[in-house]
């Protein structure tokens, strides 16, 4: 059994644990510590230290970050501290966890791919969307199960705002939303990507897929692709970055 560890940062969480590369599983129960506020980098860097420090790690990591990620470094910090902007995360990572070699990639990229692999998206070809919804809405997208990485669709412009302003699992939660509302909120996001993208297929991630009978089949009407929840749930993340080290460790 081959285990690499993976890490996903998130607005509201840090969480990881070691996976099951073999099984596309985690091989042992995730450990989570609250995101710090702000989530500058040394803060957050402390708490995916106190997660890899949790289960004696010392092999490959891989990190998932919210927001835009090329060669290691963070482009963006939607919802973590703007200081993150242009951060080499992968170095900062690695001399935080003592020299391990880091891999760092956009969150849900990296849930996208866990998803294509092991989970609801596997054997699927043509457009496949994955959003996770959370602090923000995070998007991976494929064709013909290839990534085109860090497409950020969340901060798509729906009806005048950032559209993960309005239709994210945070604002259901901060303006305080039944599933009804906030499935409304969704279906006009989703019907908006679909005119944009045409994908045979929707994959919603995130922690709110564990409820998906709550509210996919209000979202779904009138909707022509197929709308799935994760098959991973909230732990495609995890499992995506474990992938990610994975691949770093044996180019």
């Amino acid at each position: 059994m081959q285990q690499i560890f993976g890490v996903d940062i998130g607005g509201s969480g840090i969480k990881g644990a070691p996976v099951d590369l073999d099984r596309g599983d985690l091989a042992r129960e995730r450990y989570k510590v609250l995101t710090p506020h702000p989530a500058t980098p040394e803060a957050v860097a402390d708490g995916v230290v106190q997660v890899v420090s949790h289960f004696g790690w010392s092999g490959p990591v891989g990190v998932t970050f919210p927001g835009v990620v090329t060669e290691g470094v963070t482009r963006t910090a939607a919802n973590v501290d703007k200081a993150w902007v242009d951060v080499d995360a992968r170095a900062l990572l690695s001399g935080r966890l003592a020299g391990l070699p880091v891999t760092v990639l956009n969150d849900a990229d990296a849930a996208g791919v866990a998803e294509m692999t092991f989970g609801a998206g596997r054997g699927r070809t043509g457009t496949v969307i994955l959003l996770t919804f959370g602090t923000g809405i995070g998007s991976a997208v494929f064709t013909d199960g290839r990534l085109v990485a860090n497409s950020e669709l969340g901060h798509l412009e729906l009806h005048g705002h950032d559209a993960e302003k309005k239709a994210s699992t945070k604002a259901k939660e901060d303006e305080e939303l039944n599933w009804e509302k906030w499935a409304k909120r969704v279906h006009k996001y989703l019907a908006h990507v679909e005119m944009l993208f045409s994908p045979e297929l929707f994959i919603i991630g995130g922690g709110v897929s564990r409820k998906a009978d709550k509210f996919l089949p209000m979202v779904a009407d009138g909707i022509r692709a197929e709308i799935v929840p994760a098959a991973l749930q909230n732990n495609a993340g995890i499992v995506g970055a474990a992938m990610a080290a994975r691949r770093s460790a044996t180019i």
